[in-house]
């Protein structure tokens, strides 16, 4: 007996541990996916017995040869071919749509430069891969002084769990709701993707105040890098509550491939244009 469940990460640094396997069927997903995780951090393969593998089937892959039926869980990271692969598809469209675009982009400029006083861009600062912050790009569309109101709107939020939405909000100027309204204002996170801070597809990267809000579950997405889109913005994206959205994190984790890449960013267009369920 070397602890208790909630003792793991004590285990996980005081021995010299190869694999970790889970036998309780009492445990929740909750619990599940807060042992999985110490477990990684520490290099340690998860394998669960039988009875719990309907927690995470999607993640699961059989390990023949064993004593007893066991399943190994698949960390959600993207590694060794996925992670050539998806870097380098990034790279290619980045590349073409930034040179194909940049008249676009110096015409949007111009007009955020003379629409407000204030710079060009706005750096927002945003927690990425394994929890650390980084300045997201973005085409300034709130006036100089929108951070310093954040506070006296936070009432009027209209989004519940750990995001921050409201509609026609008053920071937002002229030009920037026209960005908005076509999501012109992220083109500059092209800049990101190809600096590796981003990703084309992805779990979308949150402010740092959203990021404090989490329940510790849902940190599990900040196993990959943030993307410029993802599930979020073709699934409903601001109708959805914040659990629902993490879930589709999940599952795009849980199920990717370059062609799901594709299809989300083909389907991101028309979701743009239509405004379902964004503001």
């Amino acid at each position: 007996m070397l602890g208790t469940v909630e003792e793991l990460s004590r285990v996980l640094d005081a021995y010299d541990v190869d694999e970790l396997i889970v036998t309780d069927s009492d445990l929740d997903s909750a619990q599940l996916l807060r042992l999985s995780d110490e477990a990684y951090r520490s290099g340690v393969t998860v394998r669960i017995a039988a009875k719990t593998t309907e927690v995470l089937t999607q993640r699961v892959e059989f390990v023949p040869g064993q004593g007893v039926p066991l399943f190994e869980l698949r960390p959600p990271v993207f590694a060794g071919t996925d992670w050539i692969v998806k870097r380098g598809f990034d790279l290619a469209v980045s590349a073409v749509v930034l040179v194909v675009g940049l008249p676009l982009w110096i015409a949007i400029a111009l007009a955020v430069k003379l629409s407000s006083p204030g710079p060009v861009f706005f750096r927002d600062r945003r927690v990425g891969l394994g929890e650390r912050e980084f300045d997201m790009l973005k085409f300034r569309t709130m006036f100089a002084d929108a951070a310093d109101r954040q506070l006296e709107l936070e009432r009027a939020n209209e989004v519940g769990g750990a995001l921050f939405k409201i509609r026609d909000d008053p920071r937002v100027t002229r030009v920037g709701r026209t960005l908005r309204r076509f999501s012109l204002d992220e083109i500059p996170q092209l800049l990101n993707v190809l600096r590796g801070e981003m990703t084309l597809v992805g779990p979308r990267p949150l402010p740092v105040r959203d990021y404090l809000l989490l329940e510790e579950w849902h940190r599990r997405r900040y196993r990959v890098l943030p993307g410029m889109t993802g599930l979020w913005q073709i699934s409903g994206r601001s109708a959805l509550t914040f659990d629902d959205l993490v879930r589709l994190d999940f599952y795009y984790l849980e199920n990717w491939s370059v062609w799901l890449d594709i299809t989300i960013l083909a389907k991101t267009v028309p979701a743009v244009v239509s405004r379902h369920g964004a503001y």
